[in-house]
């Protein structure tokens, strides 16, 4: 009803409605009525099934149709036909109905014409309402334009928030991922950005912040790597600038570890040497105990002060740089340039400065750079996975250790100084234990600790030459002198003499040994302190060490000592006196050679009963420095006869002797006696060996004052001078200088004078010429040539101072004779050089 009111286009009378709905139903009557005439004239039960099935709208038409066509021809007219029939009988029932209902529809029509003022009235309200529905209805488009705006606002609000609060995680992760790279927290930055990738980014992955954030990841990653690469350069620069402390601390912690029991054992060591087998060889007990309290307490104070390694590294970039690349997947690449770069840091620190070899310090610097460099290793080791392996490190070690052997052995060739030595022995040994306690093998380093125990045994055996020649050149080679209990005393403790007739003897009185014993003696004591110390913690048997100080003990008195006193003998300044006592020294310290074996046992606690201890060779030793010295007792006393015979002045050609031996015989016997009463003190046969020697010498100078080829001359009262001095030196060798010579054998050195002399004062030619060569000649020992030699100088003074000498007819015979023994000894002597030797 509103919509014919409302509308302009639609809007129609209502009786023209009713007229129109008349027409309609009386048309669609008629139709019907012609339509169901038709339907009657013809009825066909076939096609009455066809158009009961196409009414049914239950089978499909196509195949009722074609059943129609099928049948027979014509078949479509007919079913045309029939169907117009079966409209007709519909339309015919639809105007029945029509019918029935037409007179309810003309009522609702009449009524309908009856309610169209009141419509029309109704008509001008709603459109009178409907205008003012439409006046107030535009505020209320514009309110609701205006909340349907808020809602859209609002729900665009609600959308942002939802959104804001799906990227607020985001951006807190990626401020907080700044923070961190602000903070260098890299490692903690790079967890958060695989957060960020893994679980934030999906979320708001279509904004475009987010692929911004996105792209700026690996940028930020590779910041990270170049500054973790920085910090690690840093660090590895910080260790090798410091690495010489680092390994100080280290050996001094590996030191701290071993020094009670160090202590212990040096302290039994002390207990064990507190009563010596000698009293003499008493250890300075008192003096090594508060040093060896004042080195503990001194431990003691320091102990709080040593600092661990983590103390003083900072690990915290290698960590920091390991676990950056190994977030970013990049291990490899760092443990490879770790340990190129340590490599070559270890190359740095192993090579040693030109002048390491002049102070200890620099072998100290040397040996903690090394130590400071593996310790590092060794904790890089333990604390990371992978980084560096138990392989690397082992061929690191190797490859350092034949170098650190390689520079030792050179450097260590240039120390002249025992301290030296020892000083960089003990830095070996605690370079050795400090990386023995970080797991490094070290056995070469002791290996090569005896070759240096070789060297500092040379260099002590060079410094102890010099404190022998110091004591040589000291002493005054003369007994000791004591005046009371004290001196004597004070002289035995420090040399183990016994003798029971000098303890018996009063005061004042003398030892038999010059002041130079004692001290050799000690010396050679602290020699064996000196050794000792460079065998300490070496990690050997008591048996090797004790070998160790006999064997360098040997050394020191066959080399070193013996050479001393060659040297010493062999000077020019020493004298008999001082050679005498020197002999008497060499005896002592031969006698003495047994109390430093017990020295040496009472500190190693090894027996000298075991089969493979060494012995001191002492005995051979001091037996060829006596053997040198009595030697060159000879040689000096020899040439102090020379000397003495160089100051003879014979006048060869005196015609009387003077009736007295020479001067300088008789000063030369005089000096004879007071040297052979010093040879009291010598052994019986080297005093002995010395006087036949000495007797012997100077008959031979003698023999050869007489042939010299440059004494043309001599008359008889030459020789008959001559005569008296042999005759002062057969006095003197029968009076027995030393005693131990039986009958007169000391007088057989002068024999050869004697026959001579005796030929030429008897003038017994005749006899000699007719006994020669016989067993029982009584001038036996005269030879020819000598006699020859002697005779034809008697010949040529005869003639010189004869020269009227053939005017006298017994001058005349004495001459002929002398040319007629001439030309016999002549003759004798050419049978003797033509007859074959045997």
């Amino acid at each position: 009803m509103y919509l014919f009111m409302g509308s302009d286009k639609y809007n129609l009378e209502l009786s023209d409605f009713c007229i129109i709905c008349t027409i309609s139903l009386q048309g669609r009557a008629e139709k019907s009525g012609a339509g169901g005439t038709m339907l009657e004239e013809e009825t066909d039960p076939t096609y009455e099934n066809v158009l009961a099935e196409i009414q049914s709208f239950e089978l499909p038409i196509e195949a009722t149709l074609r059943s129609v066509y099928d049948d027979q021809p014509n078949a479509h007219k007919k079913f045309m036909e029939k169907l117009e029939a079966c409209i007709r009988n519909h339309d015919k029932e639809i105007e029945k109905m029509c019918n029935f209902h037409h007179q309810g529809f003309v009522d609702a029509i009449t009524e309908l014409l009856k309610v169209r003022t009141d419509a029309e009235k109704l008509k001008v309200q709603v459109t009178d309402t409907n205008r003012r529905f439409q006046d107030a209805g535009k505020e209320v488009i514009v309110h609701t334009e205006d909340i349907i705006r808020c809602r859209i606002q609002q729900r665009n609000i609600t959308t942002v928030v939802e959104k804001l609060q799906l990227c607020l995680p985001v951006l807190e992760m990626y401020s907080k991922l700044k923070e961190q790279m602000s903070a260098k927290r890299y490692y903690s930055a790079l967890k958060t950005m695989e957060q960020l990738e893994n679980v934030y980014f999906p979320w708001v992955s279509q904004y475009r912040f987010c692929q911004l954030m996105i792209e700026n990841l690996p940028k930020l990653r590779e910041d990270i790597k170049e500054i973790s690469m920085s910090d690690l350069k840093d660090f590895l620069e910080s260790i090798r600038k410091h690495s010489d402390k680092i390994g100080e601390t280290a050996m001094k912690q590996a030191q701290h570890q071993k020094t009670f029991n160090v202590s212990l054992q040096k302290k039994n060591k002390m207990k064990f040497g507190k009563n010596m087998y000698i009293k003499h060889d008493r250890i300075p007990e008192e003096k090594s105990e508060i040093v060896l309290k004042h080195s503990l307490k001194e431990e003691d104070e320091n102990e709080e002060e040593v600092l661990t390694v983590q103390d003083l590294v900072d690990f915290s970039p290698v960590y920091r740089c390991l676990h950056i690349y190994s977030v970013l997947g990049d291990e490899e690449t760092f443990e490879n340039y770790y340990r190129k770069q340590r490599k070559k840091q270890a190359r740095l620190v192993l090579q040693p400065q030109s002048n390491m070899h002049e102070t200890v310090d620099g072998y100290r610097r040397y040996f903690t750079q090394i130590v400071g460099f593996f310790v590092v290793e060794d904790h890089i080791l333990h604390v990371t996975q992978g980084l560096v392996t138990r392989a690397y490190t082992d061929e690191l070690w190797n490859m350092a250790l034949s170098k650190i052997i390689a520079v030792l052995r050179a450097h260590s060739s240039y120390c002249t100084d025992p301290d030296l030595v020892l000083e960089l022995k003990n830095l070996i040994v605690i370079f050795a234990d400090t990386l023995q306690g970080y797991g490094f093998p070290v056995n070469r380093l002791f290996d090569l600790l005896f070759e240096i125990r070789d060297q500092y045994n040379e260099t002590l055996l060079k410094k102890w030459a010099g404190v022998f020649r110091d004591i040589f050149e000291e002493d005054n080679y003369s007994p000791i002198p004591i005046v009371n209990e004290e001196e004597y005393k004070i002289v035995i403790s420090k040399f183990p003499f016994q003798d029971p007739d000098l303890e018996k003897q009063s005061f004042p009185k003398k030892f038999p040994m010059s002041q130079s014993v004692p001290h050799i003696y000690i010396q050679v004591k602290e020699f064996i302190y000196a050794s000792l110390k460079f065998s300490e913690s070496l990690h050997r048997s008591s048996t090797e060490i004790d070998d160790m100080l006999r064997k360098s003990t040997n050394l020191l008195l066959t080399r070193t000592l013996s050479s001393c006193l060659l040297n010493l003998i062999r000077k020019p300044h020493i004298g008999l006196t001082e050679l005498v006592q020197i002999i008497i020294n060499t005896t002592h310290l031969e006698q003495a050679c047994k109390y430093l074996e017990d020295f040496i046992t009472n500190i190693t606690n090894i027996s000298q009963e075991t089969v493979h201890t060494t012995r001191l060779y002492g005995l051979s030793t001091f037996k060829d420095a006596r053997h040198a010295a009595e030697g060159e007792i000879y040689t000096k006393l020899n040439q102090k006869i020379d000397e003495f015979v160089q100051l003879a002045d014979y006048d060869w050609t005196m015609s009387e002797p003077d009736g007295r031996a020479s001067g300088y015989l008789m000063d030369l016997i005089n000096f004879l006696r007071s040297i052979f009463q010093v040879f009291t003190h010598l052994p019986g046969k080297v005093a002995q060996t010395a006087c036949m020697s000495a007797c012997q010498h100077l008959s031979t100078s003698l023999m050869q004052m007489l042939l010299d080829s440059e004494l043309k001359q001599i008359s008889m009262g030459a020789v008959q001078q001559f005569n008296l001095d042999v005759i002062q030196c057969e006095l003197f060798a029968s009076s027995e200088p030393v005693p131990g010579f039986q009958g007169d054998t000391l007088q057989l050195a002068f024999i050869d004078l004697r026959q001579l002399l005796d030929l030429f004062m008897v003038w017994d030619w005749s006899t000699y010429l007719a006994d020669y060569g016989q067993p029982a000649s009584k001038y036996l020992r005269v030879n020819p040539n000598t006699a020859l030699t002697l005779l034809e100088k008697m010949k040529d003074t005869s003639k010189k101072n004869n020269i009227f000498a053939q005017f006298r007819k017994n001058d005349r015979d004495k001459q002929k004779l002398i040319e007629t023994v001439v030309k016999q000894l002549r003759s004798l002597v050419n049978e003797r050089s033509s007859r074959p030797s045997l």
